[in-house]
């Protein structure tokens, strides 16, 4: 599924005027695109829709609102999260309102790095490398078996004996 990068536009724009730069990373989710601020999902693009975060107390509130629905990615509702329609975001007042819903749910998360923003963080000329982990020596395998040498066969006993005592012989 692809996203409208006008849409993606327009957020980048808005989310530039209301949060710092440094905050803003943008990830590839749900078949869309995905904003997060603060290591957090705030907001995104799925489709044409605007798919925001805006926490299980305020949703109910802005479901009532028009062009607003539930999102229900996996068919079923996700708590905290909805799906905005295109006739919502239309004006920029408008995409900044529902921005800053999701805006004011992050605040109120504890701010973390996203893992994938640390991956890929390039790496500064001259920074001190992290010691490595001692690394515990190998195991030693033990040594392979060398093939036992075959012994003589055996030899067969002798014809076993009736137990009725010497054969019999029939004339």
């Amino acid at each position: 599924m692809t996203y409208d990068p006008m849409l993606a536009d327009r957020i980048r724009a808005a989310l530039a005027q209301l949060v710092d730069a440094t905050e803003i990373f943008e990830r590839r989710m749900f078949g869309g695109i995905a904003f997060m601020v603060r290591g957090h999902m705030t907001c995104g693009i799925v489709g044409d829709d605007l798919m925001l975060r805006a926490g299980p107390e305020v949703a109910p509130a802005a479901l009532r609102r028009p062009h607003a629905r539930p999102m229900d990615f996996t068919g079923r509702p996700s708590a905290g999260m909805l799906y905005v329609g295109p006739g919502g975001v239309r004006s920029p007042a408008a995409l900044r309102e529902w921005i800053s819903i999701g805006l004011d749910y992050v605040a109120t998360l504890p701010a973390r790095v996203p893992t994938q923003l640390a991956s890929r963080t390039p790496k500064r000329a001259g920074a001190a490398k992290k010691p490595a982990a001692a690394k515990k020596p190998a195991a030693k395998k033990p040594a392979a078996k060398k093939p036992a040498a075959k012994k003589p066969a055996a030899k067969k006993p002798a014809a076993k004996r009736s137990r009725r005592g010497p054969a019999a012989t029939g004339s």
